[in-house]
């Protein structure tokens, strides 16, 4: 990778300085009260227009999360760099993303100590002003723009699913104790059932990749106030720092980036694209 991991007093940082569309970091804590971090971010910078990054939050007993969510990032990040470019970022990520959930899998069937262990998901590729995720679990995706922010990715949670159908308020799901029971995740099943978007970005949108236990302390407008005029790596530093002073009760970790330049309209993806953007965008136009 082109950024590696860095020796500070947070547990895993990488960063990059601005590469012509795009500038990103991404920052990883082991938080208030855990004995070790379950959390994994990585990210690789493909070209001066092109960028990947991921981040994980492992369950499972033993070492079975760390070990989960650093091999859904390695290898999903290691997978897309492998394939065809011909396939296209979204064809490329997905493909990747799989192929790290049957290794996961795998791994759990054949290790005794690893047999529970499974992880969230969620991995981007900025790619000529495009946007393409794949999603699965409880870390969230944010998207900054025009002093509004929206969250793009829905939370695999059986909470989650209880305020999509109206029956628990968001305000009340964030002090449930079963809030992190998740719906979904990484390497408990052979095929993995994954969310896919695609977005076209503005100059000057920002990104906003984090775990639960960013989201879980901090509200999404105080997201949105805090990483305000910063930097990418300044962002990731200042949100970890205002999560650790509440006391963070979970690793927490964020990936920021900051669209230099925005999609051109020969950038856009061809049939059905149109069909998705609207329904993620509405809001934005």
């Amino acid at each position: 990778m082109s950024s590696g991991q860095l020796t500070t007093g947070y547990d895993r940082v990488t960063s990059s300085p601005e590469h012509g569309d795009f500038e990103l970091a991404a920052l990883s804590d082991v938080g208030c009260a855990r004995p070790n971090n379950e959390d994994f971010c990585a990210h690789f910078i493909a070209s001066p227009t092109e960028a990947v990054f991921a981040v994980a939050d492992g369950v499972g007993g033993y070492d079975g999360g760390e070990v989960a969510s650093q091999m859904a990032v390695e290898i999903t990040l290691s997978a897309y760099r492998e394939s065809p470019p011909s396939w296209g970022p979204a064809k490329r990520l997905y493909r990747a993303v799989q192929r790290a959930n049957i290794e996961i899998h795998n791994r759990a069937l054949a290790v005794p100590e690893l047999r529970r262990m499974a992880t969230t998901l969620t991995a981007a590729v900025v790619a000529g002003g495009i946007l393409n995720a794949v999603h699965i679990g409880d870390c969230r995706l944010y998207l900054l723009r025009g002093g509004r922010i929206q969250q793009l990715t829905k939370d695999h949670t059986v909470i989650g699913e209880r305020v999509r159908l109206g029956l628990i308020s968001e305000r009340d799901a964030r002090q449930h104790p079963e809030r992190s029971a998740l719906s979904r995740c990484l390497g408990r099943e052979l095929i993995a059932s994954l969310d896919r978007l695609t977005i076209a970005l503005r100059a000057n949108d920002k990104l906003i990749l984090c775990t639960d236990g960013l989201h879980g302390v901090l509200e999404d407008r105080e997201l949105d106030h805090l990483s305000r005029g910063l930097l990418p790596a300044d962002a990731c530093r200042r949100l970890i720092e205002e999560a650790n002073g509440r006391g963070a009760p979970d690793n927490v970790t964020v990936a920021v980036l900051i669209a230099r330049n925005g999609c051109a309209a020969g950038n856009l993806p061809a049939a059905g694209w149109r069909q998705r953007l609207r329904g993620v965008l509405r809001w934005g136009r």
